[in-house]
């Protein structure tokens, strides 16, 4: 049975702090009961029904806050549990969101924040247009799977913590879009959100671009740069692919982890910043720790609170729920194309997905260029899925087959021998007439700038005219 959101259980075993509670939740419309220990709070629980909130204390005799936590999400797994203290410490939280409980609070607390935490975790897993969608962000995550959305849950939690996050994952599942999450349902959503990318800098630029600064520090700095953990502060900082960092700038971090201060490149005194640091990555940390790759009291100090995501090929539910979006969002962007037939979800349902959600939307996206306003189906997915599932762009063959949308533009595909040059114009060439010659589409499907693929046409001699040959070209 699924507990009326208005029924409250306030579990304190100081007479007063317990009476206050309820008095001050009654007022804003909670039924709302008093139990002076986990004991009492159970047998509640099992002679009333259940609740849809339980604040519990955390230190009470007979059964704590901890206690307490376990048993409801044994008999009562429906219920939110909230736990509060005087002498709470941030691994303390921690421990509470891995446990299940959906907030921490401090003592002393007014009963407005209270309510306020109360109406911003009630109803956030909600259907729409029939598929599970988490809102209150503004990239709301679709997903059917029970353990993405436990984790969803549990940094629901975390986010309201200080506490430092750790993000491992493959490429494509996602992992910036919850470390965003992560942001936007914490105390700093409305302070800056900063992404810094730790593969796509060297080593040089990217300690400028976290630490900044100042005029004069080296041989072109003619004005003083503001680093990324200054932008950040009161807000949050991504170190997006931490694994790739540089074992040198890797002690520079700990430090301003360790002190909460940063030292600007040439800069005469520390700067403090209050910041909130999220980090991912796609490799195997312990791994990488254990070959010396990776500094052991960094990653410590990172995975305070560490979670994983799973990849695509674990969420089985979601690959149909998720291939179903990405048209719509095809339809809305683009322009409409037809549903996924029968055939075609199935093989979606197939598909290994390699690299992820990020690969099934590339999947569909070209599919429903293919389409052509119709429906989308097997024909148009086939040359973009191989034959053991994982995806592909090229047969490899000239295939005979009839509706094979790659025969028809007149795609030989990818052969042994072939240069760079020949493959990559042959990509851009296919891609261009799947996009009906549609240059901006054509580069967003290619990863790269409108700016870009102008340079490569004229490269290739596509802009006008005949193809000049590989040496004429380069």
């Amino acid at each position: 049975m699924s507990p009326d959101q208005s029924n409250v259980l306030v579990v304190d075993d100081e007479r007063e702090m317990g009476l206050a509670l309820r008095e001050s939740l009654s007022r804003e419309g909670f039924h709302v009961d008093w139990a002076k220990n986990g004991q009492e709070a159970l047998e509640r629980v099992r002679l009333e029904g259940p609740y849809h909130w339980v604040i519990s204390d955390l230190r009470m005799p007979e059964m704590d806050g901890w206690a307490l936590l376990e048993s409801l999400r044994q008999i009562s797994p429906a219920t939110r549990v909230i736990l509060m203290t005087a002498f709470g410490t941030v691994p303390q939280a921690v421990d509470a969101m891995r446990m299940g409980a959906v907030d921490f609070v401090m003592k002393p607390f007014s009963p407005d924040e209270l309510r306020k935490k109360l109406s911003a975790s009630a109803g956030r897993m909600l259907p729409s247009a029939g598929r599970p969608v988490w809102e209150g962000v503004s990239r709301p995550i679709l997903t059917k799977d029970e353990g993405l959305m436990g984790l969803l849950r549990m940094l629901d939690g975390v986010a309201r913590t200080p506490a430092t996050i750790l993000i491992e994952g493959e490429s494509g599942t996602g992992k910036e879009l919850l470390a965003r999450f992560v942001h936007e349902r914490s105390p700093r959503v409305h302070r800056p959100f900063v992404a810094v990318n730790c593969a796509a800098l060297p080593e040089s630029l990217l300690e400028s671009e976290l630490f900044g600064y100042e005029k004069g520090a080296f041989s072109g700095a003619v004005a003083r740069k503001i680093g990324k953990f200054e932008l950040a502060h009161t807000g949050t900082l991504l170190l997006d692919e931490i694994g790739e960092m540089d074992l040198a700038l890797q002690a520079k971090l700990l430090r301003v982890i360790q002190e909460r201060e940063v030292d600007r490149v040439g800069g005469a005194r520390p700067v403090p910043v209050d910041i909130r640091i999220v980090a991912t990555t796609n490799r195997n940390m312990k791994e990488m720790v254990k070959a010396g790759q990776f500094r052991e009291d960094l990653y410590y100090r990172l995975r305070v609170f560490p979670v994983r995501v799973p990849p695509l090929r674990e969420r089985p539910a979601d690959i149909v729920l998720l291939a179903k979006h990405f048209r719509e969002k095809f339809c809305q962007e683009h322009t409409f194309v037809g549903e996924l037939t029968p055939e075609a979800l199935e093989c979606i349902r197939r598909g290994s997905f390699p690299g992820n959600v990020r690969e099934l939307e590339n999947v569909i996206v070209q599919a429903s260029f293919m389409a052509v306003g119709g429906a989308i189906r097997p024909d148009h997915l086939t040359p973009l899925l191989g034959e053991d599932g994982g995806t592909t762009v090229f047969s490899g063959e000239r295939t005979e087959e009839s509706g094979d949308p790659f025969r028809e533009r007149g795609t030989a595909g990818v052969r042994a021998g072939q240069s760079v040059w020949e493959v990559e114009r042959e990509l851009i060439r296919v891609t261009l007439e799947a996009c009906g010659q549609n240059r901006t589409q054509a580069a967003k499907l290619l990863g790269i700038s409108v700016r870009t693929l102008r340079n490569k046409l004229n490269e290739y001699g596509m802009s006008s005219g005949d193809p000049p040959g590989p040496e004429e070209g380069a």
